[in-house]
C-alpha cells in the first residue's frame, strides 16, 4: 500500500506534537472542553467567583480541621475499645484544634476605618463548608471521646475496691468472690466477673 500523506488540517490538536516551523514556542495551557475557562485559573461560577477550593495542607485552619476529625474519631475509638488514657488524649486534642480551626487567627487591621479581612474559616468563602463541617465532627467526636474516658475512670473510681480484688486475685473462684462487691442493678451484671 503506497504511503500516504494526510493533508494538514488546522484542527489538530496533538498536544505532543511540535510548533510549526518559524512559530515560537507557547506556554501549555489546558483545552478549551476541559472545565477550565481558558486562563489557567480553574472553574468559576457563574457568578464569576472561583469554584469551591481545594484541600491546602499548607493552610493552617484547614489542617487544624481535618486534624481535629481524625483526632476526634481515633479518640472516640479509643474509649470505645477501652483504652481510656488515650481516648483522653486524642479527644483533649482534637478540641483544641476544632476550636481554633472554627476561631482561627484574627487578621491584623489594615488601616484605620477600614473593615477587617475575614478571619477563619470565613476567609474562605464558599469553600469553608467542608472545613466547618470537619471542625464541628471533630468537636462532636472528641466530646464524646472526653466523655468516655471520664466515664471509665468515674467508674472505676467508684469501684476501686472490685478492680483492686478483681486485678489480685489469683484463682478464678477468687476472682468470682469479687463480685459481691458490686451493686445488684444493671451496671453491676454488666461489670460483673463471669464464670
Amino acid at each position: 500500500m503506497p504511503d500516504r500523506r494526510q493533508p494538514d488540517s488546522p484542527t489538530d490538536d496533538n498536544p505532543f506534537a511540535a510548533p510549526p516551523e518559524g512559530r515560537p514556542d507557547q506556554p501549555w495551557q489546558p483545552r478549551g472542553g476541559g472545565g477550565g475557562n481558558g486562563d489557567g485559573e480553574g472553574p468559576k461560577d457563574s457568578d464569576g467567583q472561583r469554584g469551591p477550593a481545594r484541600w491546602d495542607p499548607t493552610d493552617p485552619i484547614q489542617r487544624r480541621a481535618r486534624y481535629a476529625l481524625l483526632a476526634g474519631m481515633w479518640g472516640f475509638f479509643f474509649g470505645i475499645f477501652g483504652i481510656p488514657s488515650v481516648g483522653l488524649l486524642l479527644g483533649a486534642l482534637a478540641l483544641y484544634w476544632g476550636i481554633s480551626a472554627l476561631r482561627g487567627k484574627p487578621a491584623p487591621a489594615t488601616a484605620e476605618g477600614a473593615p477587617a479581612a475575614p478571619s477563619g474559616l470565613d476567609a474562605l468563602g464558599p469553600a469553608a463548608r467542608p472545613q466547618r463541617t470537619a471542625a464541628v465532627s471533630g468537636l462532636v467526636t472528641a466530646s464524646l471521646a472526653i466523655l468516655l474516658a471520664f466515664s471509665s475512670y468515674a467508674l472505676q473510681l467508684a469501684y476501686k475496691d472490685f478492680y483492686v480484688c478483681r486485678d489480685d486475685a489469683l484463682t478464678k473462684s477468687a476472682e468470682l468472690q469479687c463480685n459481691t462487691l458490686l451493686p445488684n442493678n444493671v451496671l453491676g451484671d454488666v461489670l460483673k466477673v463471669r464464670q
